[in-house]
């Protein structure tokens, strides 16, 4: 596969935290909406543990089931753009977790280089927070990959209060931390509601499939 060279000024980010100074090679060059392929290929140029994988592949199962039933609703949703951003979604985390840094501020500027597919790019910068409404129509790529996210616990397809339950129990330690995470459960419960409002989602039953997918 050609091999895309990365320019000094790459979306803000030091040479030291771009993606090929992970593993030691140029990422390759994908489309401006990439292929599962060239996905799991950026997941091996950018040394993914396989425990994020696992979770990214439940994430994008949930991510396309919404968003094949949006556009049989007659919703303008370009599903393999959603299924994308939810495998690119934490395309960051291993390097985070190895040095430090927001993985989706990070993880969305790497995807903006490597795509230049900016609505891709959002998905993954606000995968953990949405800053605006919250309306399918207008917004359901984002919205859709940041519920997806929060069905998943692992690579667990789980309620979201499980979820949040988790979240609190790994991460609560300050009232600050706690309260943050109480409004991004609101939130999630807000998307649940429109999804199921706009397409009559049913919480458990549609989403079956995606259980045990990777267990």
């Amino acid at each position: 596969m050609p091999e895309k060279p990365f320019s000094d000024a790459h979306s803000g980010t030091s040479p030291e935290s771009r993606p090929e100074a992970m593993s030691g090679a140029y990422a390759p060059v994908v489309s401006f909406v990439p292929t599962t392929a060239q996905c799991l290929a950026l997941w091996d140029a950018y040394d993914m543990l396989p425990n994020i994988r696992s979770h990214s592949l439940t994430v994008a199962c949930i991510a396309e089931t919404l968003a094949r039933s949006a556009a049989a609703a007659g919703l303008p949703v370009d599903v393999d753009a959603v299924r994308a951003a939810a495998l690119l979604h934490d395309l960051a985390k291993t390097y985070t977790i190895r040095h430090g840094g927001n993985h989706s501020q990070l993880g969305g500027a790497w995807v903006q280089e490597l795509t230049g597919n900016p609505a891709l790019a959002q998905g993954v910068i606000h995968h953990v927070h949405w800053p605006f409404s919250v309306d399918i129509r207008a917004h359901f790529l984002p919205l859709i990959i940041i519920y997806s996210d929060k069905r998943v616990k692992h690579n667990r397809v789980v309620s979201l209060t499980e979820r949040f339950e988790d979240l609190l129990h790994r991460y609560g330690a300050t009232p600050d931390i706690r309260q943050r995470i109480g409004r991004s459960f609101a939130q999630a419960r807000e998307i649940e509601d429109a999804l199921i409002q706009t397409l009559g989602f049913q919480t458990d039953a549609d989403i079956a499939h995606c259980r045990g997918l990777v267990e």
